[in-house]
């Protein structure tokens, strides 16, 4: 069983609840100081923000790179989410 170590004043659930935000940069610098040291002393933590990091840059490359919708289909699916037909 693992137990939730408190590191630099935040435990590894409130990392893990502010790591979406950490990542895109939304913290206020205090949070954001004290979520990169609670990493620095926490391994499992610095090894799952570090992959999940991980993932979110490589689906933002993903997306950056992908091609455009098609106008037709761009319209498909504009008339599918206001929920009408035709």
């Amino acid at each position: 069983m693992t137990t939730e170590r408190i590191v630099n004043g935040l435990s590894c659930g409130e990392v893990l609840e502010r790591l979406g935000d950490y990542i895109d940069g939304e913290l206020k610098a205090e949070d954001r100081e004290a979520v990169e040291g609670h990493l620095r002393g926490c391994r499992v933590c610095e090894r799952f923000g570090g992959r999940i990091g991980s993932v979110v840059k490589d689906l933002r490359e993903a997306l950056h790179e992908s091609e455009p919708l098609s106008e037709p289909l761009m319209k498909q699916l504009s008339t599918r989410l206001d929920g009408t037909d035709g």
